[in-house]
């Protein structure tokens, strides 16, 4: 039996267990053990010998540390306020337009992902802040939800970026390069469903009335408020790509800033920091799972050589790289009806890593074209968030709106995908959006 033949009838098993609803971790490690121990002749002495590094081996390395650090500045974000200061800060510079408000709401998505790192937790924190002030202007259920679910994506695609750590990673490449190479795309996401908000608006002015303007006094202290939030970016980004300190240390001292002006600012008390602690360790022990029962799968498929197998299929075929990229973008699409962001990560870049690695895109050095591969497979992960029939972000904001029907929120995610896909095309066809960065400020 081929390797290729060998790893989808593994990955068979694993889909088979998902529908089974096995948390993905653990039906991870099933599939991969299994698969590892067919591929050994059924010896149970192999497996077991690899069992007993598994956990230290992955565990054990020193990069991985920066995930729960950066959980940590993140919770501490979310239970210190900050999310209010910066969503009051865009809406003070913004509320008095058409769809003001839902511009701001996004543009507070895209300032709390610089200090977060997580979609979920965005999407939850923004939609507790700026639902209020949303129903209170008479914003449509629609646009409200809509607007607030895409921007939750923003949590993820605004570094630093816990799938981008992830995929650094796994493909051996430098966090702080990934980090720079989101910005761009970043910012033209935030600005992209900016423009949406103002096209719906145009079109159906009931949908996002205008807010009231406030004084350049109440906008100069929302600044005030609202700058060491944006200086703990700067350190935690400019530290890492200009050499001061490595991600974990950078990640460290971003933590450890956002949970003193968490309790600076008198957002958060004694049992706030409790809470901190504990969703950190929870979330960690969570990816940490994750991360367990992917190097299981991966270890199996990579014995099966189905990764190498597939890769040279692919690069005897008559395919060009672009159709090949477009066809890994769409089953990024596809996996995200039935797997969150992380798992996709984890369980896709073994496989198409090589495949990307082995064809030429506009002649790119390998760096380029690892760290561009890497932001298009973020793009099309965070697209996951907000379509159907998954849609985490939807749901999490749709059960915040209590008084909104779910099909009223998935209608208004709808125009900020068609962004996200004009996006996606945007990167394809002019990959120095993701690299420019990176090349003005190479070390």
């Amino acid at each position: 039996m081929s390797g290729i033949a060998i790893g989808g009838l593994i990955f068979c098993g694993l889909m088979l267990l998902l529908v089974l609803r096995v948390p993905i971790g653990i039906a991870m490690f099933t599939a991969g053990a299994a698969g590892y121990f067919y591929l050994t002749d059924a010896q149970a002495l192999p497996l077991l010998n690899f069992l007993k590094n598994l956990a230290y081996a992955r565990l054990s390395n020193y990069d991985i540390v920066v995930i729960p650090l950066f959980l940590l500045m993140g919770q501490f974000a979310t239970h210190g306020g900050l999310s209010a200061a910066l969503f009051r800060f865009v809406e003070a510079f913004m509320g008095h337009f058409k769809g003001g408000i839902a511009m701001a709401a996004i543009g507070a998505c895209a300032g709390f992902g610089a200090i977060c790192g997580s979609s979920l937790a965005t999407a939850a924190t923004m939609g507790q802040v700026a639902l209020p002030q949303l129903r209170r202007f008479g914003y449509s259920g629609a646009l409200s939800t809509g607007a607030l679910a895409a921007g939750g994506t923003l949590g993820i695609m605004i570094p630093p970026s816990v799938p981008l750590v992830i995929y650094a990673i796994l493909t051996q490449e430098s966090i702080g390069k990934l980090f720079m190479a989101a910005v761009l795309p970043g910012l033209i996401a935030t600005v992209g469903y900016m423009l949406v908000v103002k096209i719906i608006v145009t079109l159906r002015p009931e949908a996002g009335p205008a807010g009231p303007r406030v004084s350049w006094a109440e906008r100069l202290s929302a600044t005030l408020r609202v700058t060491p939030v944006l200086l703990v970016f700067l350190v935690v980004i400019v530290g890492i790509y200009g050499g001061w300190a490595n991600p974990t240390e950078a990640a460290a001292i971003g933590a450890a800033a956002c949970g003193v002006l968490a309790v600076v600012s008198g957002g958060m008390r004694g049992r706030g920091v409790v809470d901190s602690i504990l969703g950190t360790a929870q979330a960690t022990a969570m990816i940490y799972l994750v991360l367990l029962g992917a190097d299981m799968l991966n270890t199996a498929l990579a014995l099966s050589q189905m990764p190498v197998e597939l890769a040279a299929w692919v690069q005897a075929s008559a395919f060009s790289p672009m159709v090949v990229m477009v066809a890994i973008l769409v089953i990024y699409i596809f996996l995200g009806c039935v797997m969150d962001s992380l798992a996709m990560i984890l369980l896709t870049i073994p496989i198409f890593y090589p495949v990307v690695m082995g064809l030429d895109f506009y002649g790119m050095t390998s760096t380029d074209k690892s760290v561009w591969f890497g932001i298009l497979a973020l793009m099309v992960v965070e697209i996951g968030l907000v379509h159907p029939p998954v849609g985490m972000n939807v749901f999490i904001i749709n059960r915040l709106a209590k008084d909104v029907p779910l099909v009223e929120t998935f209608k208004g995610v709808v125009p900020f995908l068609v962004s996200d896909f004009m996006r996606i095309a945007l990167l394809l066809a002019f990959p120095s959006i993701s690299l420019v960065l990176v090349h003005t400020f190479k070390a």
